[in-house]
């Protein structure tokens, strides 16, 4: 859990923080939020149709850094969490965090913003997370986006990647874990010709706390198949994928596509894992597109 102090510091920048002075955007909030024991930070940017965005594993909310304003000025109100665990979150030590209650946060979140419904997105982890929101609450969805994740439970191999990843950040801490992600969440091209990229994920990833980060490895390891769900799902639902994703490659968003009445598959050349950070301006455009079609 992260120390008092920091918290105290997490929460006065986050209250002071200016729109300007968060770079203009228009309807930009940032704070945090008591939700469910945890400290929930979010940001939210626009003032039109809401759409929340749900990180992956072991990121943050600032993972769509680049998506915020560019869909927040096509008319949409966008809101970003980090997962108790992550970024400026915190959890208390006896609920670091699991796939019920990552659900039930994102839930109560939109309930303090006044949110009763929204488009809901999760990348990688926040696949899982975002279904079991639609298991627990379908009311609450206009539309759902799946960003480079999958509906399958974790296989043996899978389960024993993740369990290492636990393993990992509990010996070296969290920001060990950045080189064993970004040779998949970035593809080689990026990782030698935009350097900064990596370097802004490896920030991100080594913000986690080490109980996040087991916690997430856990939910990953013991995720439950989706499968079944996909045939319930009743929203508009945009599938994206990265070319190059090695993690969950484009046979998962296939298949999902397959299952999901009336959903839409953008595949993403020259994209891996961190598709929706690598290639945001492609991103942003198949969201935004596809959103228009939301009714």
């Amino acid at each position: 859990m992260k120390s008092r102090s920091t918290l105290a510091l997490a929460v006065s920048l986050a209250l002071l923080v200016s729109p300007a002075q968060a770079g203009g955007a228009t309807g930009r909030q940032e704070g945090m939020l008591d939700i469910n024991g945890a400290q929930i930070h979010y940001v939210s940017v626009g003032t039109g149709t809401p759409l929340l965005l749900l990180h992956g594993y072991p990121l943050s909310g600032e993972l769509f850094a680049r998506n915020r304003d560019a869909l927040a000025n096509a008319g949409y109100r966008v809101i970003t969490i980090d997962h108790r665990g992550y970024g400026m979150s915190t959890a208390p030590a006896g609920d670091p965090g699991s796939l019920e209650t990552y659900a039930k946060d994102a839930l109560a979140v939109m309930d303090s913003l006044n949110v009763p419904k929204a488009i809901i997105g999760g990348m990688s982890m926040g696949g899982p997370i975002t279904f079991e929101m639609y298991r627990e609450a379908p009311e609450r969805f206009m539309g759902m986006i799946l960003i480079d994740t999958l509906a399958n439970p974790a296989g043996i191999v899978e389960q024993n990647i993740w369990k290492g990843m636990a393993q990992k950040a509990t010996m070296y801490g969290p920001q060990s874990l950045a080189p064993e992600l970004l040779k998949d969440m970035l593809t080689g091209q990026t990782r030698m010709n935009r350097p900064g990229d990596a370097k802004v994920l490896t920030q991100i990833v080594s913000q986690a706390s080490v109980a996040g980060d087991v916690a997430g490895a856990m939910v990953l390891a013991n995720r439950p198949d989706s499968v079944p769900t996909l045939k319930t799902i009743r929203v508009p639902t945009l599938i994206l994928e990265g070319l190059e994703d090695t993690v969950y490659p484009p046979e998962f968003s296939m298949k999902m596509q397959q299952n999901i009445s009336g959903s839409k598959l953008v595949i993403i050349p020259g994209a891996a894992h961190a598709a929706i950070y690598e290639k945001a301006a492609a991103m942003n455009t198949a969201i935004i597109n596809w959103a228009r079609t939301v009714r």
